[in-house]
Parts: structure tokens; C-alpha cells; sequence
């Protein structure tokens, strides 16, 4: 496949989808879409996909019971933003599962909360695959995977 240089923006009338190839099998993956609206997630638990949910916003709503919002198998590039469109703080907890006991988060969450522990908490990149968010409320998580 040959590299193209655009000296302009690119424009499309859909979507824009990023994807990879494996070099074996000639199998083409999805990694990312770039140009849909938000994807109202509905009150339920959740297994992601690259397809629909990389490189978009994803709305979480307000939650009934604890909810457990799984990303799917690492794939380099893809990327996923959560945003609260609730009303009000939860009294339920949103649990972000990497997928697997052998994937985890590498970062940190810098949080502000009303008992004034506004801590930075980091992920030691070697034992940490689920972030739970407890009681949470306004929110916005970004997550891009690096494999």
C-alpha cells in the first residue's frame, strides 16, 4: 500500500476509520472511527469494540446498579473517551475492566472530591487491569491504548 500526504484537510461525508493489517493473514482490523456522534451508553454492562466505540465520546448515564464498562482486546492506537451524563453524583460504582488479569492501566487519575483528598492515584502499570469508580459524578476519562 502506498503512504498518501494530504496538504489540506480531509473531508469526508462519513466517517473516517483508522484500521491495521496483519502482515501474515491480511486479516484488517478496525482500530478507530473518527467523525460519529457521542454513543449513548445505555444502563447496562458493557464489552466495547473498536469498531463502534474507538475514538469516540461515549456518554455513561446515570446507573441503577453498579455497571462494568469492558474495553476489548488491545489494539495499538484505539482510543476511548468516557464522559458522566448523569444529573447528579451516583450512589452506584462504574467499574472500567482492561479485559483481561494480564492487560493493565498505565497512568494516573487525578480526581477532586468533597473530603478534600484530592489525590493524583497511579496505576503501577503491572498488576492494575480495572479502575472503580466509586459514587462518581462528573467525569471524563480518556484511554488510549498503547500495545
Amino acid at each position: 500500500m502506498a503512504n498518501s500526504t494530504f496538504s489540506g484537510p480531509i473531508r469526508s461525508e462519513s466517517t473516517i476509520k483508522t484500521i491495521s493489517k496483519n502482515a501474515t493473514t491480511g486479516t484488517i482490523t478496525e482500530v478507530m472511527t473518527m467523525g460519529d456522534a457521542p454513543v449513548a451508553l445505555a444502563d447496562e454492562d458493557k464489552t466495547l469494540d473498536n469498531a463502534t466505540h474507538s475514538g469516540r465520546t461515549m456518554v455513561v448515564p446515570a446507573v441503577a446498579a453498579n455497571r462494568t464498562i469492558t474495553l476489548p482486546s488491545p489494539t495499538a492506537g484505539a482510543t476511548f473517551k468516557l464522559i458522566y451524563g448523569g444529573a447528579a453524583e451516583e450512589t452506584e460504582n462504574l467499574i472500567i475492566d482492561s479485559g483481561s488479569d494480564t492487560n493493565f492501566f498505565i497512568g494516573g487519575v487525578q480526581h477532586l472530591d468533597t473530603n478534600a483528598d484530592n489525590v493524583s492515584v497511579y496505576a503501577d502499570g503491572n498488576s492494575n487491569s480495572k479502575l472503580t469508580l466509586t459514587d462518581f459524578g462528573i467525569m471524563e476519562i480518556n484511554i488510549i491504548i498503547k500495545r
